[in-house]
């Protein structure tokens, strides 16, 4: 069956398929980035891995998505601080290698396009969709096609400044969302609390096992994520929001008490619901994989695909 080959780069291994129209994965590898061998060769890896794919089957197009600022419009990854690389033109490196269209996505927005698509978001007009794990960054799709923003720098919810002159953030300045609610901020706050070095795992096992600091650190950041995603509603009101990321692992410990907190900040408006992804680290590969078949669609407009969500919705196999 034709498929296109989907990419989702990370900082420690490369995802990688042989995805068909329907959603099916008929062939599914991983390799390490690279990172300690520098940009250059990490850009060779993912153009090599992507040719070892094309060898495998008949593919149509190829899906890539990376971390950092992505310019989607233009096919460009322009920055990627843990990889390392400024200005990569990943479009025209792939389609004049390997002769097929491509596409270029940001990592957490085609995780976005895939739960809208085929994920929790299926049958939502609009959909949120925000990752909390080690960052926090989030997509918005409306009627089956994400925004990326004019300078491809959309859904940074993480450097949303929602606690002025709080914690310093990695971005350089304070108070960000992901300097108060992100996994990696957990454990960090924990130990500044109690001397205890634990991962944001052993914080909400903490919590469960009613450790009252544990669940000040743990109230205190569902209480950021809602002012968050309050500013977001007023915005760009959203019909459904989806929670991914390793954060989301705690299901209804997190979502029960987000959706509370942000009913309570929409004084003269309804909350959208609020639900747990449902393609959890999959979610990049099945976004990339959109993306490869809406390349192929713009190439050839006969081609009949994922890309009419509306039209024919399904689950990621």
């Amino acid at each position: 069956m034709p498929v296109v080959a989907a990419l989702d780069v990370g900082g420690t291994s490369i995802k990688a398929g042989l995805i068909t129209e329907d959603g099916t994965v008929a062939l599914e590898s991983r390799r390490p980035t690279g990172v300690e061998l520098g940009p250059e060769a990490v850009v060779e890896r993912i153009a090599t891995f992507a040719a070892d794919l094309t060898e495998q089957a008949p593919v149509r197009g190829i899906g890539l998505c990376v971390p950092g600022v992505v310019d989607s419009a233009v096919g460009v990854a322009r920055y990627a601080a843990n990889l390392g690389w400024t200005d990569v033109p990943f479009v025209e490196l792939l389609e004049d290698r390997l002769g097929v269209p491509v596409a270029l996505g940001h990592d957490v927005r085609s995780g976005a396009l895939a739960e809208a698509r085929r994920g929790a978001g299926q049958g939502a007009a609009s959909v949120y969709f925000m990752a909390v794990g080690t960052g926090i960054a989030a997509g918005l799709v409306t009627s089956g096609e994400v925004y990326n923003g004019s300078s491809g720098q959309a859904g940074e919810v993480g450097h949303l400044v929602v606690r002025p002159g709080g914690p310093l953030c990695g971005c350089g300045n304070r108070g960000c969302l992901e300097a108060i609610a992100s996994a990696s901020r957990l454990g960090k706050a924990f130990a500044l609390a109690t001397g205890r070095e634990v991962s944001a795992k052993d914080l909400f096992l903490a919590v469960g096992a009613g450790d009252a600091v544990a669940q000040a650190i743990w109230d205190d950041a569902v209480a950021a994520m809602a002012d968050a995603l309050a500013a977001v509603c007023v915005l760009e009101d959203p019909g459904l929001i989806v929670i991914g990321g390793g954060l989301s692992l705690a299901g209804p410990a997190l979502v029960t008490p987000l959706a509370r907190e942000l009913e309570r900040r929409l004084t003269f408006r309804p909350a959208p619901p609020i639900v747990v992804a449902a393609l959890g680290d999959r979610a990049g590969l099945a976004g990339a994989a959109l993306l490869g078949w809406d390349a192929v669609a713009r190439a050839d407009p006969a081609v009949a695909h994922a890309v009419a969500p509306a039209a024919r919705p399904r689950q990621e196999s």
